[in-house]
C-alpha cells in the first residue's frame, strides 16, 4: 500500500449508493427489450409423484401466449449441468431442469409459459393439467438412510450421495486416556436465504449471439456453465449481472430456471425474461445449512482438550447444484476452532430427500464447524466445573504456534484469540456482569452469558484447493483526462467494492476516490473473473486490482522521470502530485501523466503508449480470520421470551480497508446469526410440504428485534496477500448464532437445561423450562 494512505482506512461513504437511493440502479426486471416474452414456470404441488401425463392445449390456445414447454420437449435439449464442487465418489441423478417421469420437491419445474405478459402467462399456467400419481416421499435425511425409504432417484441405489472422511493424529488413544468425554447432538434447520431482490433472468438472442442478464454473484461461471449445458460457443455468450440486490451464497450457481429461461429464448428466438416470486423464493431457491452431527470432546480433569470425533448428515434435498455438497465438507474443516486439539476425526454423510435442493448460505459450512465446537466447549465447561472463559483460555493455539495446520489439514495464517477474548471481557465487565447475574437470579430473573471464540476461512480462491480455478483478475486503466477505470472479476451485491477497490486505487495513483469507476458483473468488459462469494472480495479481488495498479504505477513513475529528466527512483507521489524527491515545486499531476502516456511522443524511448496493466492474483492459501462474540439475554420463565440486552463483537479480519464497510459487513451477518438462533427455520411436514412458504410464516430479522452492537477490533495482517487483508463478510454469521445458544442455555442453567437446538424459540424454552422445573 501507499507509504501514507489518504483513503484507505478512512471512512469513506459508499459510492455505489446514489444509484439504488436515486432509482437509477438497473436490475433484472427493469431490463425490457423489444418483443420481449414473460415465461412462468408450473411448479410441482407433490414432494414425490409419478408424472402420468400432461395436457398443455388450453393454455397454448390462450391469447399472448407464445409457448408452452414440457420436459418431454426438452429433454434433449440439455447436457449435464457442471458442478462447481464434486466431492469424490458423488452420485449424481441423471439430469433434467423440467421434470419428466417424476417431480422430487414440491416448486421442481414441470412445464413453463412463454407469454406477452406476465399476467397472461400465470393463467395460461394454472390451465396446463398435470396427472400426478403420489409416491411417498422421504424429508428427514437419517430416515432416508433407512433400509427400505423410499427413493428418491430410482436410478441410484440409495439415497447416499456422498461420504466424506478424515483424520488426524490417534483418535482412540486420545479418548482412552481422557478423563471426562463429553457428549452432544447438535442440529442446523434448513434456512431460507431472503435476498432482498429475487432470482431472475433475461436471455436476448440477437444476430446469432446471446446475452443473458442474471441475477448472479458469479457471472463468468454462468457463462462456463451455460457453454457446457447448452452447447453455446462462448465468443457468442455475453453474461451481465446488472445490480444485484443481495445474494448471501444463494445466487452463487446456476439454476435449472435460468437454465430454462435461455432455452426458452433460443427456441422462439425472442428475448424471454423469467422473475422469481417470493413463494417461488422460498420453494426453488436453494436452502441452506441443514446439516446435524452427533460429536464427543475427550477432556482431562485440569479442561485440556485432548480428542474429538464428528459424524454428519447433511440433508442435500433432491438433487446437487452447483456448491451444494461443499458446505458439508466445509465444516469438517472448522470442527476444531481456535483450539489446539492433537486427534481429530470427521465424516459427514450427503443424503438426497424430497426438498429443495440446498447449497451455500452465508457462511456455507462454517457456522455449523464452529457452532460444533463452541458448544462443547461450553458442555466441558459445565461438566468439569470450570469457568468457560478458562477452559477456552487453556486451550487456545498459542500466537508463537502460526502458521498452524488443523487437524483437518487447513493452514490457519494467523491467530491472536486471548487478545481478542480480553478485549471482548473488558468491554462486558465480566466479573461485574457475572455478579450481576447470580444476584438477579436471586430475584428470579434469569440472564445468560454466550461466548463464541470462533475461526472461520475466508478469502475463497486458492485454485490449488478448489476443483475450479480460484484466481480473480483485476484491471486499471488511466485515460487520457487522468480518470482511472478500474475492471475486477468480482462481482459484488452489496458489499460495497466499488468504493473499496477505488480507495485502493486512489491511494496508488494520487487521484480522489470520485475519480475512479469500477466495472464489474460483464463477461464482455471484464475478460475473466471467479465472482463473489466465500469472503473473498476485497483480499482476492481488491490484491488483484492492487497488483495492476502497482503496475500502472511504476510506469507512471518511469514517465515522470522521463518528463522531469530524473531516475524513476527519485519520483515521489505525495498529496495527488508526482515530483522528484527534494524539489516538490516541479510536480504533475495523473491527469498530465496521463495525457503524455497517450502521445507517443512524450514517453521515453521503446515504452508503449497507454496507461494500463491488468493482473491476476491467486491466493496461495486460505486466510482464517478470528474474533470473540458474547451474548447477554434474559430469559423469561413465565413465557420463554429472549430478550437479547448485549451483543459485543472483537473481530480480526487483518487489516481494514474500509472501516465503514466492515462495520456495516458485521452488523447483517451478527444479525441473521441471531436470526439463526433465535427464529429462522424452514420447515416441511412428513410429506415434504413445505409449510414456511411466505414471509408470513418465516421470521427474518427485523431491526427492533435486535440491540445496539457493540464491536470493536484487533488488526493482525495476513502475510498471504498483498492488503494484509482476510475477509469479513460471512464472520457475524459464522460467530454469532452459537453465543446466542451459548447464552440462553447459560440463561436456564438453574433448570437443568444442558443443550437446545436453535431456533430457540419462546414455546420451545418455555417447554424446556416446565419439563425440568
Amino acid at each position: 500500500m501507499a507509504l501514507a494512505p489518504r483513503f484507505v482506512g478512512a471512512e469513506i461513504k459508499r459510492l455505489e449508493d446514489p444509484r439504488p437511493i436515486q432509482g437509477q440502479a438497473p436490475y433484472v426486471d427493469d431490463l425490457a427489450p423489444p418483443g420481449l416474452l414473460h415465461m412462468v414456470i408450473l411448479r410441482s404441488p407433490h414432494a414425490h409423484a409419478r408424472i402420468t401425463g400432461i395436457r398443455a392445449d388450453r393454455a397454448r390456445q390462450e391469447p399472448g401466449v407464445v409457448a408452452v414447454l414440457t420436459g418431454q420437449e426438452l429433454a434433449a435439449a440439455f447436457a449435464p449441468k457442471p458442478l462447481a464442487f464434486s466431492p469424490p465418489g458423488l452420485k449424481r441423478p441423471p439430469y433434467r431442469p423440467l421434470a419428466v417421469e417424476a417431480a422430487r420437491y414440491v416448486g421442481q419445474p414441470v412445464a413453463l409459459v412463454l407469454a406477452a405478459d406476465r399476467a397472461r402467462a400465470r393463467d395460461a399456467a394454472d390451465l396446463i393439467e398435470v396427472e400426478y400419481e403420489p409416491l411417498p416421499a422421504v424429508t428427514d435425511p437419517e430416515a432416508a438412510l433407512a433400509e427400505g425409504a423410499p427413493r428418491v432417484h430410482p436410478e441410484l441405489p440409495d439415497n447416499l450421495a456422498f461420504e466424506h472422511r478424515w483424520q488426524s493424529g490417534d483418535v482412540e488413544a486420545a479418548f482412552a486416556r481422557a478423563d471426562r468425554v463429553v457428549r452432544g447432538r447438535f442440529l442446523h434447520p434448513r434456512l431460507a436465504p431472503v435476498p432482498m431482490e429475487t432470482r431472475g433472468c433475461l436471455a436476448q438472442p440477437q444476430a446469432g449471439a446471446l446475452t443473458v442478464w442474471l441475477s448472479t454473484q458469479m457471472p463468468h461461471r454462468v457463462r462456463a456453465h451455460l457453454v457446457e449445458v447448452l452447447g453455446i460457443a462462448e465468443h457468442r455468450l455475453r453474461v451481465i449481472a446488472p445490480e444485484v440486490g443481495g445474494g448471501f451464497g444463494c445466487k452463487a450457481g446456476l439454476y435449472d430456471d435460468e437454465i430454462l429461461t435461455v432455452a426458452a429464448a433460443l427456441r422462439v428466438n425472442r428475448p424471454v425474461k423469467w422473475i422469481e416470486t417470493r413463494s417461488e423464493s422460498f420453494t426453488a431457491t436453494m436452502h441452506g445449512r441443514g446439516q446435524r452431527h452427533e460429536a464427543e470432546l475427550a477432556v482431562a480433569a485440569d479442561g485440556t482438550f485432548l480428542g474429538l470425533r464428528a459424524r454428519g448428515v447433511a440433508d442435500l434435498g433432491a438433487a446437487p447444484e452447483c456448491f451444494t455438497c461443499g458446505p458439508p465438507i466445509l465444516a469438517g474443516r472448522l470442527i476444531t476452532g481456535a483450539y489446539r486439539i492433537p486427534a481429530a476425526e470427521f465424516s459427514v454423510r450427503g443424503v438426497y430427500t424430497h426438498k429443495t435442493p440446498a447449497g451455500p448460505y452465508r457462511g456455507a459450512g462454517r457456522p455449523e464447524g464452529s457452532y460444533l465446537i463452541e458448544r462443547l466447549a461450553d458442555l466441558a465447561a459445565a461438566e468439569l466445573g470450570i469457568d468457560p472463559v478458562e477452559i477456552r483460555r487453556r486451550n487456545f493455539i498459542p500466537p508463537e504456534a502460526f502458521p498452524y495446520k488443523a487437524p483437518s489439514g487447513l493452514t490457519y495464517d494467523t491467530g491472536r484469540y486471548a487478545l481478542t477474548l480480553d478485549k471482548a471481557l473488558e468491554i462486558l465487565d465480566y466479573p461485574g456482569f457475572r455478579a450481576e447475574q447470580a444476584r438477579l437470579r436471586g430475584e428470579g430473573r434469569y440472564l445468560g452469558l454466550g461466548i463464541s471464540t470462533f475461526v472461520e476461512t475466508a478469502g475463497t480462491g486458492p485454485s490449488k484447493a478448489l476443483p475450479v480455478s480460484g484466481f480473480e483478475y483485476g484491471a486499471v486503466r488511466v485515460e487520457a483526462t487522468g480518470k482511472v477505470t478500474v475492471l475486477t472479476g468480482i462481482s459484488p451485491h452489496g458489499q460495497g467494492q466499488e468504493t473499496t477497490f477505488a480507495q485502493i486505487v486512489a491511494d496508488e495513483l494520487g487521484v480522489e476516490p470520485e475519480d475512479v469507476i469500477v466495472l464489474h458483473g460483464d463477461t464482455a468488459v471484464v475478460p475473466a473473473g471467479f465472482g463473489t462469494g466465500g469472503s473473498r472480495g476485497t483480499c482476492v479481488g481488491g490484491s488483484a486490482v492492487y497488483l495492476a495498479a502497482q503496475t500502472v504505477k511504476a510506469k507512471a513513475r518511469r514517465i515522470v522521470a522521463h518528463l522531469l529528466e530524473a531516475a524513476p527512483e527519485d519520483v515521489v507521489l505525495e498529496d495527488g502530485k508526482w515530483s522528484v524527491r527534494g524539489f516538490p515545486a516541479r510536480a504533475l499531476t495523473l491527469r498530465e501523466i496521463a495525457a503524455a502516456a497517450h502521445r507517443a511522443a512524450k514517453l521515453p524511448p521503446g515504452m508503449e503508449p497507454g496507461l494500463e496493466a491488468s493482473s491476476v492474483f491467486d491466493p496461495p492459501d486460505f486466510t482464517v480470520p478470528f474474533g470473540v462474540y458474547l451474548a447477554v439475554v434474559e430469559v423469561l420463565p413465565e413465557t420463554g421470551e429472549v430478550r437479547l440486552h448485549r451483543f459485543i463483537g472483537v473481530d480480526d479480519v487483518g487489516n481494514v480497508l474500509s472501516p465503514l464497510l466492515l462495520e456495516g459487513q458485521l452488523h447483517g451477518g451478527i444479525a441473521q446469526g441471531i436470526a439463526q438462533a433465535l427464529w429462522e427455520e424452514v420447515v416441511y411436514d412428513e410429506g415434504g410440504q413445505l409449510l414456511t412458504g411466505s414471509l408470513m410464516d418465516y421470521a427474518v430479522p427485523k431491526a427492533d428485534g435486535l440491540p445496539f452492537f457493540e464491536l470493536d477490533r484487533t488488526v493482525t495482517p495476513t502475510p498471504l496477500n498483498p492488503l494484509g487483508a482476510k475477509g469479513v463478510g460471512e464472520a457475524g454469521a459464522v460467530g454469532a448464532p452459537q453465543a446466542v445458544v451459548n447464552a440462553v442455555v447459560d440463561a436456564l442453567a438453574p433448570f437443568g437445561v444442558r443443550h437446545l437446538d436453535p431456533p430457540l424459540r419462546p414455546e420451545k424454552l418455555w417447554r424446556a423450562i416446565q419439563t425440568r422445573a
